[in-house]
């Protein structure tokens, strides 16, 4: 466990350490805008059916004569009448029906291009709209597996490569997409991609930074995917047309892609694969860039030999993604990582991806939601760095779980208190996702940390898919969703429990680093008892 003490040599937290951090977080901006971009270029506008060609819309009270209407007046969004109706200009007729066959009228004042206006994603194709959501989220499942899995075998700066350039080529695509099918296939690639991101993000800069500032960084990491919130809703605000704001999100990328070369790669990884030579001349450019040229000129391969003596013998062969269930340690880490990562991505999608349903401006909603991270996670940063890791995830669940469950039995006319709910809610699931992105990467070992991160964030990918599934069951009961979603993280809370705590804890860089670690405050415990036992006989000696 000496490379924190190699990273203290070469210059701890140095000017490496600041330019690289932060070229990595900058793209996370706008991987906030991918994840619910939709919410704006999937907007759906008012609408109605479009009258036949042959009706004289352009006589008074004609096109109303023409559209049934609902209990509040308002015009049916799905039917026709076969005839239009005769009466006032705004008719309750009773005649036959029928679904619109001419095409829709959509009022563009709010949104004046989405896809669902510009492929009819409404009424009988209105679960299209939720397949292009969810076939994102299959490639952010599909991603985590198999960018987690190859980030352990190629390292981390190859991926982050690959995966800016694919994610500014699919979605600089998707903008340009002729069709419906093709433009669900090119979103998918960017999940997949964007899922890579997120991952290697976080490990590349963990790895990097000592003990003590871990935390830090992935407050960091938290706070610019939040700022990513606010960036979309003002760029939505101002480039309305869906396919310039599918184009503004995905060309930077083409920027990442560029001076992402100039990463250094984990010197971590390199050691965990053997590659003893590349270790050090990783540490050496690092001191250069830090200014500590004479203590990287100490470093040698022997220097390294006798540091890392362990970490060469023993952590040989273990980056199998079986090991994850092949190992009894790894095995409880899995269950236990993913059941949280499930229950926090779970809950968070239901909450997010339904901003229309509050009622109030879809703009102002996603201001308040991204505004609710910040307090959210500097609370959850205070207690992460001063209770620990775990007391910090088990709040944040249950106070999340509770916030939804009591929007469930408020009444649905209530809509600020509802709303007020929804915002505290979605803050502790924000706080959730930080504490666990970082407890995730300091649990497993180095040797199997990516594809550990990889089948986290995938079982995340599970929960996002199934959310919107959960959604329709509505249609029994209008808060039958809430209680799924409330019940479901502070069960995942409980779990918790039977995770070790890493606060202040080097990172593991073998499986049996972890076990040692695991096994440390059982051994503590023991040693305690058996200190207690002579001085109990003691006692109780002098009380006869």
């Amino acid at each position: 466990m000496a490379f924190n003490d190699l990273l203290q040599q070469v210059g701890g937290v140095g000017r490496f350490q600041q330019i690289q951090v932060t070229l990595v977080v900058l793209p996370l901006l706008l991987m906030a805008s991918h994840n619910t971009l939709q919410n704006f270029t999937a907007a759906i506008p008012t609408h109605h059916c479009r009258p036949p060609a042959d009706a004289n819309l352009s006589k008074d009270g004609e096109l109303e004569a023409w559209l049934p209407r609902d209990r509040q007046g308002q015009p049916e969004s799905c039917l026709l009448f076969t005839i239009p109706q005769q009466g006032p200009p705004f008719p309750n007729g009773t005649g036959a029906t029928e679904p619109c066959t001419n095409g829709w009228i959509y009022d563009n004042g709010t949104f004046p291009s989405t896809i669902v206006t510009e492929w009819d994603l409404v009424c009988s194709n209105r679960a299209l709209r939720q397949l292009a959501q969810s076939l994102y989220m299959v490639g952010v499942l599909l991603g985590a597996m198999v960018f987690g899995y190859l980030a352990d075998r190629l390292g981390r700066r190859k991926l982050l490569i690959l995966n800016y350039l694919q994610t500014a080529v699919s979605g600089t695509c998707a903008a340009f997409a002729p069709n419906f099918p093709v433009y669900c296939a090119f979103r998918l690639l960017s999940g997949m991609s964007l899922a890579g991101i997120s991952l290697n993000c976080m490990t590349l800069n963990v790895e990097w930074m000592p003990i003590h500032t871990r935390a830090c960084v992935g407050t960091l990491t938290g706070y610019v995917y939040s700022l990513g919130q606010f960036l979309l809703a003002g760029v939505a605000l101002a480039v309305p047309h869906w396919r310039h704001l599918q184009l503004l999100v995905s060309v930077p990328f083409f920027a990442f892609f560029i001076y992402s070369w100039f990463f250094i790669e984990s010197a971590r990884w390199y050691s965990s694969s053997g590659r003893l030579d590349l270790t050090l001349r990783a540490l050496q450019r690092v001191a250069w860039i830090n200014g500590k040229r004479e203590e990287g000129t100490k470093l040698s391969m022997e220097v390294l030999r006798a540091s890392l003596q362990k970490e060469l013998t023993m952590g040989k062969g273990q980056a199998s993604a079986l090991e994850l269930l092949r190992c009894p340690a790894l095995r409880h880490l899995f269950f236990c990582l993913s059941t949280l990562w499930f229950a926090t991505s779970f809950a968070y999608y239901g909450l997010v991806m339904d901003l229309q349903g509050f009622g109030v401006s879809i703009y102002l909603i996603q201001v308040i939601f991204g505004a609710v991270d910040l307090p959210a996670k500097l609370v959850g940063f205070l207690v992460i760095n001063s209770l620990g890791r775990r007391p910090a995830q088990m709040a944040s669940l249950l106070l999340a779980g509770i916030c939804i469950l009591v929007n469930g039995v408020v009444p649905q006319d209530q809509s600020i208190v509802r709303t007020s709910l929804a915002v505290l809610g979605k803050g502790c699931l924000a706080a959730s996702f930080n504490c666990i992105f970082l407890y995730t990467g300091e649990l497993y070992p180095t040797v199997i940390r990516q594809t550990g991160m990889g089948m986290g964030s995938t079982m995340a990918r599970v929960g996002s898919i199934v959310s919107p599934l959960v959604g329709m069951t509505a249609e029994l009961y209008p808060s039958v969703p809430l209680f799924i979603y409330g019940a479901v993280p502070v069960a995942a809370s409980a779990v918790t429990a039977l995770l070790p705590e890493t606060l202040g804890q080097p990172l593991p860089d073998t499986v049996h680093d972890m076990e040692s670690r695991r096994g440390k405050p059982r051994r503590q415990e023991q040693e305690q008892r058996k200190k207690m036992v002579p001085l109990q006989a003691a006692a109780r000696e002098n009380v006869l």
